[in-house]
């Protein structure tokens, strides 16, 4: 994969010129003219490297390094100066820009810069791969250090530049198609174009013409021929969202088309041959997809070589209050507002709450508060009475559990959300006393092994609103063990609730 360079100058006459000085170098430079342009590029693309004009029309290029240092961007800034402004520029190395260069800059003095800062980035990437150091804030268009996330950049790196195929599974709003984008972006079709397709939102009628297009007369209202997303993606990738609410039969034509590579488009009588990557997606559980006989078994098998879930937003821990803060300072700058950070009351709820609309709920809130509010800072009034009203929080001692003795669990302490259950209980344990004496011919109450289990994982997991990896910790097991056996039962429950529908 080439390295990236991006050029933020507002001359077209003088940022093509720079290309043409780079033009045989060992990376690629993209240019983009504003402000605006320059952060959608850093967001999408994270550049290695960024030279940056000072004077650009929708703002200064101060402000842009600013973002770049505020947001930790993993990338060096190099400073474009006109003659006579060097003590600006001394500045902005203070403010962490890593060189400047005074206009016109000459060919040689933009190569021996652009070289001399990539080997450095180089180098200093070698070393945190010798320390195996893997935690980064920012991977293409995610941001999030949390364990979860860290998982999921380690497969993307690895099954990126192969040609498996890859099924992403995870809830609606955790970012499978941004995932199948930063997939496509270290592959080595990245210069190649990323088609997506959303299964649940286009008609069944049409799924076929969307997938593998169509020719004139093929059907009613079909007056020109029209090239589907296999064709688009010639050479490139297409990322399927939603695949099991794929219709069985399309499904049939799905799989023919992977294991072949060849279709005929709707109403044609000649068949077409593409080199395209396939990447699933789903919301769903597959499995149980397969099992109720909705999915097709061997496309299930084609599609899943490597499974990638991306963890819901109520298991990414502080990852919450990172992506708060970050689209509250996009959209205070996009819409003139004044907010710069959110205080301690309302990171606590933020991080307490379930988010059950995961990533993408989250943007809307914090979007919401910022259009509705002009204050500098988020505080815990600004926040919807959905946030604020459910994060009651049960307070609970939890025992870790031991391999080799039974587990146990000790009674809640007495708070306002279980003061009932407790007096219940005292109440429970005082007639146990009075009676105590007529029960030594009575057996024991014994729970399976099982149950306790279920019971003490699921008591932790509620303390730690959510977070998997902390109850894990509590509890003193693998996270991998808790993951597994929490799915094992959300799949378990499924399936009795359909059950008992039919």
């Amino acid at each position: 994969m080439r390295t990236k360079v991006l050029l933020i100058e507002d001359s077209t006459s003088l940022a093509i010129l720079y290309q043409q000085y780079v033009k045989d170098q060992a990376y690629d430079m993209f240019h983009v003219e504003t402000g605006r342009e320059a952060i959608a590029f850093i967001e999408r693309n994270m550049p290695q490297l960024v030279i940056l004009d000072l004077k650009l029309p929708d703002m200064d290029g101060e402000e842009i390094l600013d973002w770049i240092t505020e947001n930790q961007i993993p990338t060096s800034v190099i400073v474009a100066t006109a003659h006579g402004s060097v003590d600006i520029a001394v500045n902005l190395l203070q403010k962490g820009a890593k060189d400047f260069v005074e206009k016109p800059i000459t060919a040689d003095r933009l190569r021996t810069s652009i070289n001399l800062h990539l080997q450095q980035a180089k180098l200093e990437h070698l070393v945190e791969n010798i320390e195996n150091r893997f935690d980064r804030h920012h991977f293409h268009g995610f941001i999030g250090s949390s364990l979860p996330m860290q998982g999921a950049y380690k497969i993307i790196d690895s099954v990126a530049p192969t040609s498996a195929s890859v099924f992403i599974i995870g809830e609606s709003g955790t970012g499978k198609e941004v995932c199948a984008e930063a997939i496509h972006k270290e592959s080595r079709r990245q210069n190649m174009p990323f088609v997506a397709i959303n299964c649940g939102a286009i008609p069944k009628d049409l799924m076929e013409s969307e997938i593998f297009g169509h020719v004139k007369g093929a059907f009613t209202g079909a007056t020109n021929d029209r090239k589907g997303a296999a064709t688009l993606a010639n050479g490139g990738t297409l990322f399927l969202d939603e695949l099991c609410e794929m219709d069985l039969e399309m499904q049939k034509k799905l799989l023919r088309f992977l294991q072949t590579g060849t279709y005929t488009p709707l109403g044609a009588s000649k068949e077409l041959k593409v080199d395209v990557r396939i990447i699933c997606a789903t919301n769903r559980n597959p499995l149980l997809e397969v099992e109720e006989g909705r999915f097709r078994e061997d496309l299930y098998y084609r599609v899943h070589v490597v499974p990638i879930e991306m963890p819901p937003l109520r298991e990414r821990g502080n990852d919450i209050v990172i992506l708060a803060t970050h689209f509250l300072k996009l959209y205070a700058r996009e819409d003139g507002k004044k907010f710069k950070e959110i205080s301690k009351d309302a990171e606590s709820l933020l991080k307490r709450y379930r988010w059950p609309g995961n990533v993408r709920q989250l943007q809307n809130v914090i979007r919401n508060i910022v259009v509705l509010n002009n204050d500098t800072k988020l505080n815990a009034e600004h926040l919807p009475a959905q946030i604020t009203q459910s994060t009651a929080k049960k307070t609970v001692s939890i025992v870790p559990i031991q391999r080799s003795t039974p587990v146990q669990t000790s009674t809640p302490l007495q708070t306002d959300s279980v003061a009932s259950v407790v007096e219940e209980r005292n109440t429970h344990t005082h007639s146990q006393e009075e009676h105590r004496h007529h029960e030594y011919t009575d057996k024991p109450k014994i729970q399976p092994m099982w149950l306790i289990e279920r019971e003490a994982i699921q008591q932790a997991i509620d303390y730690c609103d959510g977070n998997v990896l902390n109850a894990a910790v509590l509890l003193e097991l693998s996270p991998s063990t808790v993951y597994r056996k929490k799915q094992a039962w959300e799949t378990e429950a499924e399936v009795d609730e359909k059950k008992a529908h039919q």
